[in-house]
Parts: structure tokens; sequence; C-alpha cells
């Protein structure tokens, strides 16, 4: 998953309507580079994440920004919201500029064809993905059924946060066994919006009929549209709707210079295919900068604003991103979760993050988060209905860093913020269920104000007030959960030097983590009277020594 992010955690990382660096890698279905087109310098610095959109990668040494300009000369510019959201500065474009290093069109490494004779296939587009989109080999996707969901946080939160009660009683056993662990965490395979889905369809003007109906999908290479099977040609029988449902990402990545391209050439309005090529020309190198590192663009968006642009469908998914699933950390202990019917019940914790669309009503949400608040409301919607929902997971792979070193004893400090402190609970129930382990486990919860977004209060299996303290950053004078990590100064020097202790932080990166792991340095700058550096060691050892193990992302 491209670096996990931690999706493990419940984290569906979707803009936040900040700017954005470029990814520091794309997941290409096709054979073709991303970043063709681009000079060795420029490509370096984008691929990094250090272009700051203004072109300044592409000009000679001492040459001037380019400036802004309201509207490119003699070019009829589309006139529709979804262009207008782009922003892009198209000076000093006119219908007689003359451009130059426009990246070719990429290749098509992959061909549809109908089924003259169709065999038997019965789609499962709505449901499940199909069968050949698998995880690494021999495990497959199981439909682990919705026992119960409720939402976690209440109205004014800012961000909402949705509990889940998994059935896996028939997980399938594979060799090794099931090996669902404290801490540890699930792939889920979550599709892209239905809605958005035959958006594009209409928008590529794809019938109804096409769109379900069997066809060859026949690819010369590489591991798409599995997940992580064997890089190899393939022959599979499909749908289009299958395709563009489980198979590529139509909204997490930036757009590339290839796909551009690929839009340029199929765009009948001339003006549109001009605006297309010089994205993809040296000329327009800053333009295509500020349109990569901006908010996100989806596919949707990029159809609806070049709307003469239809691309074959072969052609186009060449061009996407895998969809790769996403993991969620597990917020129980596994090991004891069963229900009344003595069914095995695995809970997760899912925050969605959500942003403007910018070209039309609504948000955006990120591909999992969205696909777990939608199966939610529905549920919520007919607490009485019969009718039962599945989510398509997989036990996880990657072994995650609180699973691998959790231990049932010694003293323990749980430092978490935001759905980063969901895995805590697992890790609560199962050091109570040890009578020895009483007064050895501790949490330090922030949250914006406990009133509307502390998740799981009540619930860690003893009164909170004796092994949790809540703070708040937006209620009262507003202290965050590294203020009480210095404040709790005895007791974080207490668990790292004993012998079988260990601190635990988990969630954002930005803001906590950076914050908790300046206010560990400064406990231990005053506990034990080390000057920054000796700190900064001090806690690069415990690291080492799987004292100190962090989850952040």
């Amino acid at each position: 998953m491209n670096k996990w992010k931690s999706p493990v955690l419940g984290i569906d990382f979707t803009s936040t309507g900040k700017t954005r660096r470029a990814p520091s890698q794309l997941l290409k279905v096709g054979l073709n580079d991303p970043l063709h087109g681009l000079d060795d310098s420029s490509a370096t610095n984008l691929i990094q994440g250090q272009c700051c959109g203004g072109g300044c990668c592409r000009l000679p040494s001492g040459a001037p920004s380019p400036a802004r300009s309201p509207a490119p000369l003699n070019l009829d510019i589309p006139d529709n919201d979804a262009f207008q959201s782009l922003k892009l500065k198209l000076s000093p474009l006119s219908s007689r500029s003359r451009l130059s290093s426009i990246t070719p069109l990429p290749v098509k490494n992959i061909s549809i064809e109908s089924v003259q004779e169709p065999e038997e296939h019965k789609s499962t587009a709505f449901t499940h993905p199909p069968k050949f989109v698998t995880p690494h080999p021999p495990y497959e996707v199981f439909a682990a059924k919705v026992s119960c969901t409720r939402e976690l946080t209440r109205p004014g939160a800012p961000k909402r946060t949705y509990h889940f009660d998994l059935d896996v009683t028939d997980y399938p056993e594979e060799a090794e066994g099931v090996d669902f662990r404290v801490g540890g965490a699930i792939g889920v395979q979550a599709p892209n919006d239905f809605e958005s889905v035959d958006a594009i369809f209409d928008l590529l003007e794809i019938s109804q009929e096409d769109r379900d109906a069997p066809v060859m999908l026949k690819t010369e290479g590489g591991r798409w549209p599995t997940i992580w099977g064997e890089e190899e040609p393939r022959t599979l029988l499909t749908t289009r709707r299958e395709l563009l449902t489980w198979t590529v990402d139509i909204q997490s990545y930036p757009p590339t210079k290839n796909l551009l391209r690929l839009l340029a050439e199929y765009a009948s309005d001339e003006d549109q295919k001009t605006i297309l090529l010089y994205l993809c020309s040296k000329q327009g190198q800053a333009a295509f900068c500020e349109l990569r590192t901006g908010p996100y663009v989806t596919l949707e968006q990029l159809l609806n604003a070049f709307p003469s642009s239809k691309p074959p469908f072969d052609h186009l998914l060449c061009n996407l991103s895998t969809l790769m699933p996403r993991f969620y950390s597990l917020s129980n202990d596994p090991h004891f979760s069963r229900d009344a019917s003595h069914r095995r019940i695995i809970e997760i914790a899912v925050t969605v993050h959500e942003s403007s669309m910018r070209w039309r009503p609504g948000n955006r949400t990120g591909v999992g988060s969205g696909f777990f608040e939608r199966t939610a409301r529905k549920i919520l919607a007919s607490p009485s209905s019969t009718e039962t929902y599945h989510i398509p997971m997989f036990r996880g792979l990657m072994a995650n860093p609180l699973a691998k070193e959790f231990v049932a004893d010694g003293p323990m400090l749980l430092i978490g913020a935001g759905v980063g402190i969901a895995p805590f609970r697992g890790f609560v129930q199962r050091r109570l269920q040890n009578a020895n382990c009483v007064n050895k486990v501790w949490v330090l919860q922030g949250v914006r104000d406990s009133l509307v977004d502390e998740l799981y209060s009540g619930e860690w299996g003893v009164h909170d007030e004796q092994i949790k303290k809540v703070v708040e950053s937006r209620v009262g004078t507003g202290r965050y959960v590294q203020d009480e990590v210095r404040a709790q100064a005895d007791l974080v020097w207490f668990v790292i030097n004993a012998l079988d202790g260990r601190v635990f932080v988990c969630g954002s990166s930005k803001g906590m983590g950076e914050g908790v792991e300046e206010a560990l340095v400064d406990v231990a700058m005053l506990k034990g009277r080390l000057s920054r550096e000796e700190a900064g060691e001090f806690w690069k050892k415990k690291r080492e020594g799987l004292q100190y193990i962090a989850e952040t992302w």
C-alpha cells in the first residue's frame, strides 16, 4: 500500500484541502514511466515531493518565475466548474504557441475484447471483488459479515468515526492458521464509489449494456489486475464494471503526464487538446507541477473538465494506478472476542476524512472510509432490516509494529490521539485478563472535545478514570496529549526504565506524533539530566530495544 501510511489504524488518507506534495511513489497499471518527458533533475524533484509547483525546476538558472495571466489568448476555455476548479496557470499559452518536449502517447499494454460466445459469468461488481483481485497468494478476499455498526463520534465532531463488528468465524484456515492478533490489522479491498463509476461510464459514453457485458481482458505482463500476484501476462473473463470498480484507483493519485497526454489524444475540441498538450510540454511544466501538488484531482473531475475527450476504456486503464487495499487496526482483543452466539468477532474503528469537491456540491471522502461510511449509513437507516452487508477483507499480511511488540506483562504506557487510540483498547482488554497487570497499564488520550469525539468512552473494561487520562485541545485551556506527557514525567520515566516496560505511541505524525516525540525528549532531559542530544539518543536506543514503539502516519 503504498506506504501503509497506517490505514491499518482506520485512516483513509484524503485531501484536507491543504496543498499536498507529490507522492514518493506511483503504482502504475501499465509499464510506462509516470515521469516520462521530464529531465533527470526535475523528475527527482517531483518524485521526492520537492517541486514547489512554480516551474522553477524547468527554468534556466537566473530566469524569472513565470507570470500569471488571467486567460490564454485566442483559446476557447472550457466553461464548466470542473475546469475552473483546476485553477490552471495557462500563461503564456495561445492557439499559436509552439510546444516542445511533449510527452509521447503512452503505449497500450492491455486490451479488452468482446466475447463472441459469452461464457457463464456471474458478476459480483456490487458485492465483492472478482476472484482475480487477490492479496498475496494463497490468500483470498473474504466476505466478512457486518455483525453491527455504530457511530462513535457525536454531532459536532470535526471527523466522523464508525465502529464495526465483523464476523470472521468462517475465515478460511491457512497453512499457518488464522492469526488475528491484539494490535494487529486487517486488509480491506474497498471498491470505488458506485455512483462515481457510473458517472465515468457516462462521460466515456459507454452504454449500460456494455458496462456489464462479459469481456476478455488480456494483459502483456505485470501484477495488475491482481494486488500482489505474479508478474505475468493474463487472460481473464470479467466486465468493464468489475474492472473500474475494483482494480483501478480513480481518485487517490494526482494526474500524470501520461494520463493528460492520453486525454489530449482523444479530445475532439482543438482548444481542449491544446491545453492538455500544454500540460504535457516543457512550456507547461509550471502549470503541471501546480496541478499535481495542489488539492486532489479525480478522474471524474478531469473528464468533466475536458468533456470532448473520450479515451478508449482499455487505454485509460493502462494509465491509472492500481486500487490498493486499505489497512485497519483491530480495536479489540480477538483472542477473547465472541458474541452471545459464539461467533468470532473482530472490531475496527474507521475515521472518515473528507474535503470539498470544489467543482460540485458535496464532499469527497477516501476510497476506504467512504465505503465504510456508506455501508454504516445503510445499516443504521434500517435497523430492523434483515439485509446483510459484508466487508471484503483479509488478514493483514504486513506485521504491524503494535502487534509484533505487544507483550502481555510489564508496565505499559499508551499514548494516542484520534483513531490512533483504537488499537490500545485491545491492549487494555488483554492486559486486564491478567490480575497481575492491574495498575500496570496507563492511557493518555488526546481529543478535541470529549463530549463529541472521545472514542470508546466507558468501554475499556474498567472504570476509565482508573487507567485513562483524556486531554482536550479545544476545550478550556486547550491542552494537547504531548502536554500531558510532560505533566506525567514521573510515570513516563518509571515505565520506560522498568525492565519490561514499554511506551507505545499511535496517531498522526503531524502535530501529535512530532509533539509527543519532542515531549519524550523533554522528559528524558528533565528526569535523566541529559542534554537534548543525549535524550534523543536515549529514546533511539529504547526504540531499538523495542521498549519504545511508535506507529504514526
